[in-house]
């Protein structure tokens, strides 16, 4: 992370709301959570707990990455939708804008992954090592030099998608960490988390909340 953190000011879009959980669209370029100094403590987790102040974390998103993330609005709710993520019960789908075209139309990739130590943040795989990680992969569409995937994580390890993507030989379009030449000139990581499924806190009624691609 660097001091040049300068994120957009755009209003809080709420895709669904109730008494136990609230669904957000984060822009890219926002920290989930406050970064370690003054300059980075701007994040969606604040600007929520300023308009709902009894907002807890469940889960992040990469600054880079925009899209659906859900705050619990009671402790209650908290331990359910976190227990849900831990035992991968929900389901998150993802859309990103990636470099060239897979000769495949979909896939698995299973790839273990573990810190880039020397590069931190940087993941990287590593087979003898890393921790289990696997991504489905299905091609939407693509143009003649790059591609729209949709990706479905199985694990959630960080960086995940993209390091999966990048060692695939299809890097995500304007990752500041792994996409190099004319695949890096791109305003922003073409990364969104498009759609989450979940059991509600209250009663286990499964749901689904999407926020458009902006991309």
């Amino acid at each position: 992370m660097d001091d040049t953190y300068d994120p957009p000011q755009d209003p809080l879009v709420i895709l669904h709301e109730d008494a136990d959980v609230l669904l957000v669209d984060k822009p890219s370029g926002l920290l989930s959570v406050p970064g370690k100094g003054e300059h980075l403590s701007d994040c969606l987790l604040t600007r929520v707990q300023a308009v709902f102040p009894q907002a807890l974390l469940v889960h992040r998103l990469d600054r880079d990455t925009s899209g659906v993330m859900i705050f619990a609005l009671s402790p209650h709710a908290q331990r359910h939708l976190g227990l849900q993520f831990e035992k991968r019960m929900t389901r998150k789908s993802y859309v990103a804008r990636v470099w060239g075209v897979p000769q495949e139309k979909s896939g698995l990739i299973d790839l273990p992954l573990i810190v880039d130590w020397p590069n931190r943040p940087r993941q990287m795989v590593c087979h003898e090592t890393g921790k289990p990680a696997q991504t489905e992969w299905k091609l939407l569409r693509h143009d003649d030099q790059t591609a729209r995937i949709r990706l479905v994580p199985r694990t959630g390890r960080s960086h995940q998608l993209r390091v999966h993507m990048l060692a695939l030989g299809h890097p995500i379009l304007g990752d500041p960490f792994y996409a190099t030449g004319p695949a890096r000139d791109f305003p922003r990581l073409m990364l969104h988390s498009e759609e989450l499924r979940f059991k509600h806190p209250d009663g286990g009624r499964s749901m689904k909340v999407r926020a458009k691609v902006p991309f």
